[in-house]
């Protein structure tokens, strides 16, 4: 007798119904650089089953999957960074200089007479009294 013959008669299994995974949405989710925990939460499913639909239905790891989607978000961001910067936000042309160009914040002291002198003393206690 056939495994498929001692099943005849029997009710079908009944499981927990298949999560469904919007993967257009999944792929926005992606973009916006949430993490697995956060994309779980949004489907309403845990991380493992998100990383068994992503091996499953992707033939991907979940890291890998999002590492491929997620490159289009970073490149998004950047070219919002870049147009508030050529817009005239100085804190956006501070911060990008400091990125890119290798520009930092100085700070001088130009008259040694008005430089504090700053005192170091070090205590060593002997643990052997105690």
């Amino acid at each position: 007798m056939t495994a498929k013959e001692k099943n005849v008669g029997r009710p079908k299994k009944k499981g927990r119904p298949r999560i469904q995974i919007d993967w257009g949405e999944f792929d926005k989710l992606c973009l916006m650089q949430c993490t697995l925990i956060e994309i779980a939460d949004w489907f309403g499913c845990s991380v493992d089953t998100i990383e068994n639909r992503c091996r499953g239905d992707k033939k991907l790891l979940f890291s890998e999957y999002f590492k491929k989607k997620s490159v289009g978000g970073k490149v998004s961001l950047r070219r919002s960074q870049f147009k508030a910067a050529n817009g005239g936000n100085v804190t956006m042309l501070i911060w990008l200089g400091k990125q890119y160009l290798g520009q930092k914040d100085r700070q001088e002291i130009t008259d040694a007479s008005k430089a504090i002198p700053i005192k170091v003393e070090i205590k060593v206690e002997d643990a052997s009294k105690g």
